[in-house]
């Protein structure tokens, strides 16, 4: 028959001569490898693809159909002149090294007993769950190529073909270098010896090394059913017998230990026309016996019996074969599914075993272990390439696609912030938004959902592990507490405060321009467009504004920026010295908020407008002096911005309240163009705020959201769900985690990526004291 020829051609390529390994490099079956990450090893040539999780547990069922027809079509495309291998990892990481990536370190500036209550919080995290385990998922393709080069030409065009694939299920996919490979089978040999130096193949092939001696462990020791690893205990099991029925969670309920394991799934598609033989061959088969069976029984004069159950099931699921092949689109192909998985001890080991078996056994599957052929089947497992265990066992697409590698996407960004646990998996969220496109993010939420907690939260951890300012627009005197706990400066804006914030204030790195005077004018023209209404300033005002402004600030630039700065009243005096009846107008129109009762900003600074942390409280401000205050401070804000970014330092910027910016032409145009352009200048704002279908009355705030990167999404309105679904595609099974939740409970979007997570702090402790508006609340209410 020709597809057992084809599966018989290729055993027959994958022979090889046994010999006996006299060492543990010799029993490492990769024989020669390419920088750019193609392997030979035994007869083929191997290059894998590591690709990213996806959400595919908490997908609505229409969705999960979607997701499993994309990973069919994935299958579908595999070329049956090669064969594949999709392995998911169980990596432990080293703990040490992960809590030192994660904890605060000591800083001795009085705000130590801060950073030990915070590495507590994070380390009660990291306890009882599976942080110390990361879970990677690779696609190895394995092909005979005359030579390296017929090889490396294969892959381009395959490799093509899996990125777009997979990019389809919102997956990302990376080809992986030599040294990337490579990590991968060291972290397996040797999970216990730290990694003293990267792997350099120049460096190795220049000592006349092999690259073995990174990865191999010291000894490999194979017994009948086991084997060791140092002083570490494995075992290879495989997939012995598959149920008629299998569910799609089998594959991840099976890598849910939390040890060091891998499991792969070998798939050797087979060419249609020849499967396509195959099954009518067999169907002609079975319908003979069928023929034969009725001629035997009319001989016996039994014209009426029934055919046989077995013979009946045997002819419609090959009918059924036979059909899938030729009109929905299946293909056949041969799978392995096998499993290797290590323990400390022998103990350990059997009881893990005995776990795995029980969930293959409650999936109708018997998993078994491999005799006598230990070290082939740990060959089979790990990614080289190869296929040294033969129980394959005949699949369509479908069937084949049951064994999903996904289960639920997680976010773990070395050197990021600690934003929650993952609801689904109970992991650490961990996210850096310094390494997204777009850093700036919002926080949505109805009252008492969390938002301030959330944000207070980020607030303390920037403030305890980086050097970097943080700058927050607070209309609610929410942040006032924590802001002065971390020795921050407190600025409250209002007519009746006796701190002042200048609104001419500048200094030499004033503005994006080489001349800052140019930037200030700019400011001055939309702070009185502002007073005497937006387009309502003539051509004529204009310059005299223009020639005003370079006189008030003539002798200031000239002393070198030093000296008392120039105030409002200043220019409103130099107005009034103008020969032009439109200069008199001018200041009139401006005489409240320069010589009248809300004159806050017509006096010199008064405050630290230097601070490492600075919270602008608006509260107080009024509905006569808002737009004005609220032009000033954004004013003050974007300079520091500028200034930062002169000195290469980073700003966080935080707006409570964030539709409250909106209500002005001004304030709101503002934050568009900073939004925009803030990344290039080392800066990233967050927005807050409960009245969702405020925000996206404003065309400009429904642009931001859309494009922002990292959203947190707490407990919403329906209105607001409806509307945050449409315009973040949002399913109504992830829906679900922002609908009458708890506060802190919510969706983390990060890149692309949608989580669920639940975030809870301590509250026996003075930071959650700090960071909780009420302290009756579980969290802080906003």
């Amino acid at each position: 028959m020709r597809v057992i020829r084809t599966l018989n051609q290729a055993k027959k390529m994958d022979r090889e001569k046994f010999k006996i390994p006299r060492s543990v490099q010799q029993a490492i079956p990769i024989q020669r490898i390419w920088q750019d990450g193609i392997f030979q090893v035994g007869n083929k040539f191997s290059k894998s693809f590591r690709f990213s999780d996806i959400n595919y547990s908490i997908a609505s069922k229409a969705d999960k159909t979607e997701m499993f027809l994309d990973y069919s079509e994935l299958l579908n495309a595999l070329d049956s002149g090669a064969s594949a291998k999709i392995t998911l990892n169980n990596r432990r990481i080293n703990k040490e090294e992960f809590e030192e990536s994660l904890l605060i370190p000591m800083k001795g500036d009085g705000l130590d007993g801060y950073r030990e209550e915070y590495n507590e919080m994070l380390l009660s995290k990291v306890s009882g769950t599976n942080n110390s385990i990361q879970q990677e998922r690779y696609l190895t393709i394995s092909v005979h190529k005359k030579n390296v080069d017929e090889a490396r030409t294969y892959f381009a065009r395959v490799g093509t073909d899996i990125v777009t694939h997979l990019a389809k299920l919102s997956s990302v996919a990376e080809e992986l270098d030599a040294e990337e490979r490579l990590q991968i089978f060291r972290d397996f040999f040797r999970a216990e010896q730290p990694q003293c130096y990267p792997f350099d193949l120049k460096a190795f092939a220049r000592k006349g090394s092999s690259f073995k001696n990174w990865i191999c462990p010291d000894s490999m020791e194979f017994h009948k059913d086991y084997f060791k690893l140092d002083e570490r205990y494995g075992q290879v099991l495989y997939m012995q017998d598959y149920a008629s029925y299998i569910k799609d969670d089998m594959v991840s309920e099976l890598c849910d230990l939390s040890r060091d394991l891998m499991l792969s799934i070998d798939i050797l598609p087979v060419p249609t026309d020849e499967a396509v033989k195959e099954i009518q061959n067999r169907l002609l088969g079975v319908e003979t016996n069928v023929t034969n069976w009725q001629r035997r029984q009319n001989a016996n004069n039994n014209f009426s019996a029934v055919v046989p159950y077995d013979m009946e099931l045997q002819r419609k699921e090959t009918k059924e074969m036979l059909d899938d092949l030729t009109t929905r689109d299946q293909r056949m192909m041969f799978g392995l599914l096998t499993m290797v998985h290590m323990a400390d001890s022998k103990e350990q080991l059997e009881s893990d075993t005995e776990t795995l078996l029980s969930v293959a056994r409650k999936h109708l599957c018997q998993m078994s272990v491999l005799k006598w052929q230990q070290a082939d089947g740990m060959n089979t497992v790990l990614p080289y390439g190869l296929r040294r265990i033969h129980t394959l066992r005949t699949l369509t697409t479908e069937s084949t696609a049951v064994l999903i590698p996904f289960h639920t996407q997680e976010i773990m960004q070395p050197g990021g912030i600690y934003y929650g646990q993952n609801a689904v998996s109970k992991n650490m969220i961990v996210a850096d938004r310094r390494k997204l496109l777009n850093g700036n993010s919002f926080r949505l939420g109805v009252s008492g959902s969390g938002k301030s907690f959330s944000a207070k939260e980020e607030i303390v951890d920037l403030a305890l592990s980086t050097e970097d300012d943080i700058l927050i627009l607070d209309p609610e005197s929410e942040f006032t507490s924590l802001v002065e706990a971390l020795d921050g400066e407190v600025i409250h804006i209002s007519a009746t405060s006796d701190t002042h914030l200048n609104a001419l204030d500048m200094d030499a790195a004033y503005g994006d321009d080489k001349n800052p005077l140019i930037e200030k004018s700019e400011f001055i023209l939309s702070l009185f467009e502002q007073l005497v209404g937006a387009g309502n300033l003539s051509a004529k005002e204009k310059s005299i504004l223009d020639r005003c402004t370079a006189d008030v600030y003539r002798e200031y630039i000239r002393g070198g920026f030093r000296g008392q700065v120039p105030t409002l009243k200043d220019l409103y005096r130099e107005l009034m010295a103008q020969p032009e009846e439109e200069a008199r107008g001018l200041a009139l129109s401006s005489e409240l908020f320069i010589n009248g009762s809300l004159n806050t900003f017509a006096q010199p600074t008064n405050v630290d407008t230097k601070s490492r942390i600075i919270d602008y409280d608006i509260r107080e401000l009024g509905e006569q002096l808002m737009p004005l205050g609220m032009l000033v401070t954004l004013d003050s804000i974007f300079n520091r911005v500028i200034q930062n970014w002169k000195k290469g330092k980073t700003t966080w910027i935080f707006a409570d309240e964030f539709y409250l910016l909106f209500q002005y032409q001004y304030s709101a145009d503002f934050f568009y163009r900073l939004y925009k352009r803030i990344r290039k200048y080392y800066g990233f704002v967050t927005g807050l705020t409960q009245n969702v279908e405020e925000l996206l009355k404003s065309d400009t705030a429904r642009l931001m959201l859309a494009n922002s990167e990292f959203l947190i999404l707490l407990n919403q309105s329906s209105t607001d769900r409806e509307e945050l679904a449409r315009l973040l595609n949002i399913s109504d099974n992830q829906l679900s985690y922002i609908t009458n939740v708890g506060a802190g409970h919510g969706l983390i979007r990060c890149s692309g990526n949608l989580v669920p997570f639940e975030n809870t702090f301590p509250k026996n402790t003075k930071l959650f004291e700090l960071m909780s508006t009420s302290a009756g609340d579980f969290r802080g209410k906003k």
